[in-house]
Parts: C-alpha cells; sequence; structure tokens
C-alpha cells in the first residue's frame, strides 16, 4: 500500500508539472508580467485570445510597451488588428513615435494605410525630416547645333505624408528630371550655352513642378556633370549622304540592268528579222521555179540576173584579193 501510494503521488506530481508546463508555454505569463511593470494594460484573457487567433502576444504587447513609454496612446485592438490585415506592427510604432517626436502629424489610420500600402512608414518618416538625395543615370540631349551633351543631376527629394498612399515613387522623379533635361538642352541654340551656364537646366526642370502626384517634395535639382559626347548633327548628315550615294547607285544599276535588256531585246529581234531574211532567201527559188512554169519569167531574164548574180561575186572575189588589209580589219 505504501509503494502504491508514493507511485500515486509521484505520478500526481509529475501530471501537474506537466500541466503547468502547457500552461506557461500557452499562456504568456511572463510577457503579461512585463507589460504590467511598464505600464501597459493587458489582461490575460487577451493573451489567451491572441493565441487562440494564432497571433504572436510578443509582436503586439512588445511595440505597445514601447510606444506607452514614448508616450503614445494606442489599443492593442488596433495593433492587432493592422497585424492580422498584413502590416508590420514594430515599424508603424517606430513611425508614429518618430513623427511624434519630429512634430509631423501622423495619426494611426494614415500610418497603417501607409504600411499596408507596401511603403516603408518608418523610411518615410525620415525622408520627410532628413531629405533624400537620388542621382539620375546619365542622360543623353542634344543641343540645337547638333552636339550630343551628357548631362547628370541630383535631385534634393522629402517625403510628402499625405501623398504617399498613390503617389509615385522615385523611378517617376528620375523619369521627369531626364525628361525635363532632355527638353531644355534640345531647345538651347548651342551646346556651348549648356555648358556656360548649367544652372539654367535646374531652374527651367525645377519650374515644371515635376513632384506633382508624386510621393516627394523636390527640393532642389543640381547638375553634378555636364560632358560633350558625339557630333550627333554631323553624323546624320553623314550617314543621309551614304544612303543619297546608296540610292543613287541602285538606280544606275536599275538603269544599266535595263539598257542590257533593251539591248538583249533589240539583239533578239534582229536574230529573228535575220532568219526572216534567210527564210525569204530560200523561198526564192522556188518563186523563180513557180514563175518560169507559170511564164512570168523568160528563160532569158532568169540567164541574165544569173549572168549580173555571177559578175557580183565575181567583183567581191576580186575586191577581196586586192585589199587583203583591208579583209583582215574586217
Amino acid at each position: 500500500m505504501f509503494d502504491s501510494g508514493v507511485l500515486l503521488g509521484g505520478g500526481f506530481i509529475i501530471l501537474c508539472i506537466v500541466l503547468l508546463i502547457l500552461f506557461f508555454s500557452f499562456v504568456p505569463v511572463g510577457l503579461w508580467i512585463t507589460a504590467f511593470f511598464s505600464g501597459v494594460k493587458v489582461r490575460i484573457s487577451d493573451l489567451i485570445g491572441m493565441r487562440l487567433r494564432r497571433v504572436k502576444p510578443g509582436r503586439i504587447v512588445n511595440p505597445m510597451i514601447k510606444a506607452t513609454k514614448a508616450g503614445l496612446e494606442l489599443r492593442t485592438g488596433e495593433l492587432e488588428g493592422h497585424y492580422l490585415a498584413g502590416g508590420n506592427v514594430n515599424t508603424l510604432v517606430d513611425a508614429l513615435i518618430a513623427a511624434e517626436r519630429a512634430n509631423i502629424d501622423l495619426t494611426f489610420e494614415r500610418g497603417a494605410a501607409i504600411d499596408l500600402a507596401g511603403r516603408n512608414v518608418l523610411e518615410a518618416v525620415q525622408v520627410s525630416v532628413n531629405p533624400k538625395v537620388i542621382e539620375t543615370p546619365n542622360i543623353s540631349a542634344v543641343a540645337q547645333d547638333g552636339i550630343e551633351v551628357i548631362v547628370k543631376a541630383k535631385v534634393t527629394v522629402r517625403a510628402n505624408i499625405d501623398r504617399l498612399v498613390g503617389g509615385a515613387g522615385e523611378e517617376t522623379i528620375i523619369a521627369r528630371v531626364g525628361e525635363g533635361i532632355v527638353t531644355t538642352v534640345g531647345s538651347s541654340v548651342t551646346y556651348k550655352a549648356v555648358l556656360e551656364n548649367p544652372d539654367s537646366i535646374s531652374k527651367v526642370v525645377l519650374e515644371k513642378g515635376l513632384d506633382s502626384g508624386t510621393a516627394f517634395e523636390i527640393l532642389s535639382i543640381d547638375i553634378a556633370d555636364v560632358d560633350v559626347a558625339r557630333n550627333i548633327g554631323a553624323r546624320l548628315q553623314t550617314d543621309q549622304a551614304e544612303a543619297d550615294k546608296r540610292i543613287a547607285e541602285a538606280k544606275a544599276s536599275e538603269r544599266r540592268a535595263m539598257a542590257l535588256a533593251r539591248e538583249q531585246e533589240m539583239k533578239a529581234e534582229v536574230e529573228a528579222m535575220r532568219a526572216k531574211v534567210v527564210e525569204a532567201q530560200a523561198d526564192v527559188p522556188l518563186a523563180m521555179a513557180e514563175a518560169l512554169r507559170n511564164g512570168n519569167l523568160g528563160v532569158l531574164d532568169y540567164y541574165k540576173m544569173e549572168n549580173i548574180n555571177s559578175d557580183t561575186d565575181m567583183r567581191k572575189a576580186i575586191s577581196k584579193v586586192s585589199d587583203p588589209e583591208g579583209e583582215d580589219k574586217k
């Protein structure tokens, strides 16, 4: 009996220990004690509810302690709702504290909206206090005299809290500044005017209100570097001259091909005519025989014509013998 009682008592103690371990692992008593001594009013039941809603109590209570120590009045329900919506509670609280210290009007609702919009609300507050410098890439522009100018600018911007939600980002600022630089350089009569007075570019670009609809406010645009590049005008003229030359060569080749084709056509026509002559000459004996049968040509007339042909052939033979050089030339 004694052994069984000891075993039962030992089992009961082990069961109690296991239950206590499970209780303290599920209920963050240590976190509740920390919050209590930090002046944050949170109940054990609230912490258990967070566990049941699959919210890590530390992600809510620790930022709440930080906000309370900074003098901000926040509710755990607001922070928990922002956490469940996918927001970063710790960053949001840090941003609210930084805005309160910098005397920036940033409410919890606006900060939560900025955070849920995908922007870093703490970085936005920091940029609002400490302006940020955005460096543009090398921007190529051509003056009216055809000289290419490479310009690099530095844009100093400050975050605009009111336009962070729905406002354009840094890429839009860079694109607009680049467009303004290209327009300003393109309106310059000569590249020398750009080199002599580069601040005129920043003045003209700054007057265009490029920060409209963006999440930033442009404070200044400084031209960091201006370099002279290629002579685009001369290159275009050279390319145009080369293109005109190729067009002229193509037209000349076309005319030459047409002339060769016409020559071939004429040769074909001559050969056709020769063929017709040969064919006609082949019909002459037949015609003469027909004329003799029909009495249209007399025998004496025929012999007279033969004598004339013989005489003609003889003269041709004599002329070839007496003028051999002419024959060679022929």
